[in-house]
């Protein structure tokens, strides 16, 4: 087993806590000790890592700088020991995944499910958000993957498969527009829908070409859940929207209609996995995303 140096435990811990106390109760060691090594480093150092506050403790520019450094060599350590552990044949680890919301309850569990029944002893960490934070999470070594939707170009940013995801128009299969194999937003000026938060790639879509078309939609509903707006659908009729990805489980059953939106500017979505530009995956991550690769290949188009 590899251990990594204690000084950088100690800092990614009162970083993440925030807190020299409670990440003192989290490592189980006295806080007057903790305390006294993070000084000791901040002296090596010879600059403060570490504000203090009267409620706790808060980075300072060097220490963000330091522990950018220190999260990469754990990620790095934790690497090196899920490939020895690989090579000495024992298949096991953690695999810690960002995903969006149009994925988390349905292609993320089957897809990890189906993964586990080869490799039972391989866990997994799910966390579900907007792109922009989940790429925050994945260029601070978080997670080790994520599968978002239009995340920003950038060089730090290692794209491994691009699906395209047209946004679709959610509906209850007795709506009146329901059996159209097409729609524009403006099809859906004259019946009420819900809508996702601000945060939403989605909803920036819709709201672009509404201002540029100066449509007036009828909202009846404002959620940051995609399994609000997908419930309100199902209880009120009221149209919803969600990449095409997100509709799946619902067309399968036959409890909601999906019918993508032909304006110009919401058929060019892509859903993208994507790793930090640098970064030593696991064994386990490594052999995962191969997972998650084919079974993106193999959805619908």
């Amino acid at each position: 087993m590899l251990h990594p140096p204690r000084s950088f435990v100690y800092l990614d811990a009162v970083a993440r806590a925030g807190s020299i106390r409670k990440a003192a109760e989290k490592l189980h060691v006295a806080s007057t000790a903790l305390n006294r090594k993070i000084l000791e480093i901040e002296a090596e150092i010879g600059t403060p890592l570490f504000e203090r506050l009267p409620r706790g403790v808060r980075l300072t520019a060097a220490g963000e700088v330091l522990l950018t450094a220190v999260r990469r060599t754990l990620g790095d350590l934790r690497s090196a020991a899920s490939q020895i552990e690989q090579l000495r044949g024992l298949v096991r680890g953690t695999v810690r995944i960002g995903c969006a919301e149009s994925v988390a309850s349905d292609l993320m569990p089957r897809t990890i499910a189906h993964y586990q029944q080869a490799h039972p002893g391989v866990q997994f960490q799910v966390v579900s958000g907007v792109t922009a934070q989940l790429v925050q999470q994945l260029m601070a070594d978080d997670v080790e993957m994520v599968l978002v939707h239009d995340p920003q170009p950038a060089e730090s940013l290692r794209v491994i498969s691009a699906l395209d995801q047209p946004l679709c128009a959610m509906l209850r299969p007795d709506h009146p527009l329901a059996g159209r194999e097409s729609l524009r937003l403006a099809d859906c000026q004259e019946y009420t829908v819900a809508l996702g938060d601000r945060s939403f790639g989605s909803r920036r879509l819709l709201d672009a070409v509404m201002a540029r078309s100066r449509l007036q939609l009828k909202v009846a509903l404002e959620a940051s859940a995609v399994q609000t707006l997908k419930e309100f659908t199902r209880q009120t009729g009221a149209i919803s929207f969600q990449f095409r990805i997100g509709t799946l489980r619902e067309v399968r059953t036959g409890e909601l209609v999906s019918i993508p939106l032909t304006d110009r500017s919401l058929t060019s979505s892509q859903l993208v996995l994507a790793t930090r530009e640098g970064r030593m995956l696991p064994i386990a991550a490594l052999s995962f995303q191969e997972a998650l690769v084919n079974a993106l290949a193999a959805l619908p188009h």
